[in-house]
């Protein structure tokens, strides 16, 4: 049987996308993924993550999405945040093709995030949404390392466009909250790269501290 994990990387950033991925496999290989290093990507240093996505690509299919700041601050101001990653990862999944999905859910109710994630993968497909799934499930933990490489390539080539350093992208990020309140007071311009919807992104402008983002805020 064909089964895939899915994850996101970047809802709480304020610059950059916001990455849905997925990594499909057979399931006869699921025990590999602990061996080739599948875990939460956040517990993993940029070059062990890149170690383990190499891995990966030997031993299943990767695939994903990027929402764009504009998208994200459209669904933000609606209050469907979680059913666009919702709609993103049933595409993910629509896109492997598997039987059965893992997937960390974003919303507070897991079956009901679940529910929707089938509905928009449109597939016959069992899908698994649980709260964590990136910390306790290596194939969840797979989808967080694809999606968390792809989006560190995509701020790896902003900073290339933009000649400087952008920090990860995070309001907890002191590089990234220096680098848009200058970029802000210097070109008095909302760039593309840029989300708005965040209250974060006001106490930016207004010189507060940031913190970081609730990981289930609308």
């Amino acid at each position: 049987m064909r089964v895939v994990g899915v994850d996101e990387a970047g809802r709480g950033s304020f610059l950059g996308p916001l990455v849905v991925g997925g990594f499909a496999v057979e399931d006869r290989r699921l025990s590999e993924l602990k061996s080739a290093g599948a875990r939460d990507s956040k517990e993993l240093s940029p070059t062990a993550r890149g170690e383990c996505y190499r891995r990966l690509l030997e031993i299943g299919e990767m695939r994903s999405v990027a929402l764009s700041p504009a998208t994200i601050d459209q669904a933000v101001r609606r209050t469907l945040l979680n059913e666009l990653e919702a709609t993103a990862f049933g595409h993910v999944i629509r896109g492997l093709r598997a039987e059965e999905a893992h997937v960390d859910a974003c919303d507070p109710n897991e079956r009901r995030f679940g529910l929707r994630v089938a509905q928009h993968a449109a597939l016959p497909v069992r899908v698994i949404a649980r709260h964590h799934a990136d910390r306790d499930n290596p194939l969840v933990g797979a989808a967080s390392i694809v999606a968390k490489v792809r989006r560190d390539r995509a701020i790896a080539r902003l900073e290339s466009e933009l000649g400087q350093e952008v920090g990860s992208g995070y309001p907890s990020d002191p590089v990234t909250v220096v680098f848009v309140r200058e970029w802000l007071r210097t070109h008095r311009e909302h760039p593309p790269w840029l989300r708005a919807s965040w209250a974060t992104m006001r106490r930016v402008k207004l010189g507060r501290p940031a913190v970081t983002l609730d990981r289930y805020a609308p």
